[in-house]
């Protein structure tokens, strides 16, 4: 992304705020005018005061100072405080629209980009772009005002003198160009190893489990110190490259005082200009090279901030692949049936992983999806809530193409209670109702006690206020699966998918769970993934995948009977 597109596009986070910046930027006016005044008072306070020993100007230059001083702090003080305001909303304004469009996006996208890498973007990027806004602004702004008040009086003093010092100021400009590029390309890099430490935090952290439980505590403080390691050397070459700017303008700046020095010195020795000209002449030009050194510290946030925006709009510019048509209709409620044309589903383009599906269900029918493991059941259902769209051939729900009906209704009509439970660090209630936060308690224990939960949730500390730690950790297993199941019946969707919901329980555990489990199906379109046969037995149809394609379909007697797939699959579990 080229650097004006990126400035054009951060401008545009700007234009909810275009009073606090015109404010800002009248505040700066007025601070670099009085700061241009201060410079232009040392010419009467030498001139006046210490050479024509004027007394009168002697009573009133003082007052006159501390008014220059007091309004120059209030000015200082307002364009700070709206700046740095402003640059807080950007960084609110920002966070959204980056938490909303991650989840906006499909799941194929979590699947290849890690959480660390997104936590760092939200976090980290958001924040260098808040600091080069903000620091630009006040930077840039005030520094190029002070400039230009202080080149009026400097002109204004002595032109022949003023033109020797702007041959020397173009100079100071060069550092601030040739370190630019080193900050950018540093700060890109520090920002994909700071994304790494945040990846690397999110991993060892959420499996703390597996890495005691193998032993690796000593491999995992390697690589995450390595990874420390390498941002602290990319640190240090930032540091290093800001450390050295500031004498080579230094030096510069020197060359040019030197020189107005000894010419003004020949003019006030000829007697072409006065001490207090002199004087206040090299104050303003020293006064002006501060601005410049300013500009390129400002630089290095800048040009951070730059690298951060090409990370973050990058994440903004990915598009989902799975949206609303717009002419999307919302989906009627589910009556008749799921039809499955000829589908078939590829994640990379060139491997399908579904061939050719075929399959009617009926509503209030119960289909147990069976086969080995990456024979394609669990991205079967996933296309049913349209986390992944057919790569080709139709799903319908009652007539209806699903990429023709709006996602929301869609999603509106399924409960989904997976492997893999997800719980959040809230409390039961806010768990059991995540779908609806509007649910009254009376539903949400009702909710409860059909999902055999509502026993042990009244022994917790808090009974339904209980915060239940990240994931659940603070529950069973088996606590966890009722939880969820509470949450799908609270939702009373028509169509239930249920992706091994009791794989990852013991015996007892899951006898508890599947009490739960068969209060949830009552009078729904079901479709159960189950690796345990015996849990399926009573399903109206039980479809045997392989490969991606359906090879039988039957209730469990027909099936054992025709000694095919299910009967191989059967006879391994007995």
């Amino acid at each position: 992304m080229q650097e004006k597109e990126l400035i054009i596009r951060l401008l545009s986070f700007l234009k909810p705020h275009k009073t606090k910046i015109f404010l800002a930027i009248l505040c700066m006016i007025l601070g670099s005018g009085l700061t241009s005044a201060q410079a232009y008072m040392i010419k009467p306070l030498l001139d006046e005061i210490f050479v024509n020993k004027d007394r009168w100007m002697l009573n009133i230059l003082p007052f006159v100072l501390i008014l220059v001083f007091l309004l120059k702090g209030i000015s200082n003080y307002f364009s700070t405080f709206l700046l740095d305001t402003l640059g807080q909303g950007i960084i609110r304004d920002l966070r959204k629209k980056i938490f909303s469009h991650i989840h906006s996006l499909p799941i194929s996208f979590f699947h290849t980009t890690p959480t660390g890498e997104l936590i760092s973007r939200v976090i980290n990027d958001s924040t260098l772009i808040q600091m080069a806004v903000s620091r630009a602004l006040a930077g840039v702004f005030k520094d190029l005002f002070q400039v230009f008040g202080l080149i009026f009086v400097v002109v204004y003093l002595n032109w022949k003198l003023a033109l020797v010092a702007l041959v020397f100021l173009p100079l100071a400009f060069i550092p601030v160009s040739h370190f630019g590029r080193k900050f950018r390309k540093l700060s890109t890099t520090n920002q994909q190893t700071v994304a790494q430490v945040s990846n690397i935090l999110h991993e060892t952290i959420t499996g703390h489990k597996i890495v005691k439980a193998f032993g690796m505590e000593r491999y995992e403080i390697k690589r995450f110190s390595e990874t420390v390691d390498k941002l602290f050397g990319i640190i240090v070459k930032d540091i290093k490259n800001n450390s050295l700017q500031g004498p080579i303008m230094e030096l510069l700046g020197g060359l040019g005082i030197t020189a107005i020095i000894w010419y003004g010195g020949h003019q006030v020795i000829t007697g072409q200009s006065t001490p207090g000209i002199f004087f206040a002449f090299l104050t303003s030009i020293i006064m002006i090279y501060n601005p410049i050194k300013g500009v390129s510290n400002i630089n290095s946030a800048i040009q951070q901030g730059l690298a951060s925006a090409t990370r973050i709009f990058t994440l903004l510019d990915t598009k989902s692949s799975i949206q609303d048509k717009a002419e999307a209709i919302p989906l009627p409620p589910f009556q008749k049936e799921i039809g499955f044309a000829d589908v078939s589903f590829s994640y990379d383009g060139k491997i399908d992983v579904l061939k050719d599906i075929n399959l009617t269900v009926r509503f209030g029918e119960v289909i147990a999806l069976v086969g080995t493991s990456g024979g394609g059941k669990t991205t079967l259902v996933n296309l049913l809530p349209r986390f992944f769209d057919v790569t080709k051939g139709s799903i319908k729900i009652d007539g209806h193409d699903l990429r023709d009906l709006t996602m929301t209704s869609l999603r509106n009509q399924m409960a989904i209670v997976s492997q893999q439970t997800i719980l959040f660090n809230d409390t039961v209630k806010s768990n059991i109702a995540y779908g609806d936060p509007s649910r009254s308690d009376q539903e949400i224990i009702a909710a409860a006690k059909a999902a055999h939960a509502y026993d042990f949730i009244k022994e917790l500390p808090n009974g339904f206020d209980t915060v239940v730690g990240e994931s659940g950790a603070r529950l069973s297993g088996g606590q966890q699966q009722r939880l969820s199941i509470a949450r799908a019946l609270l939702k009373n969707a028509p169509i239930l998918i249920l992706d091994e919901a009791t794989s990852a329980l013991d015996t007892e555990s899951e006898q508890e769970v599947q009490k739960a489990l068969e209060n949830l199906m009552k009078d729904r379109t079901t479709f159960v993934i189950a690796h345990r046969l015996s849990t399926i037995r009573n399903a109206d149809r039980i479809i045997v995948i392989q490969d991606g394609t359906i090879v039988e379909e039957g209730n469990h007697q027909t099936l054992l009977e025709n000694k095919g797939a299910y009967y191989m699959l059967h006879g391994r579990q007995h």
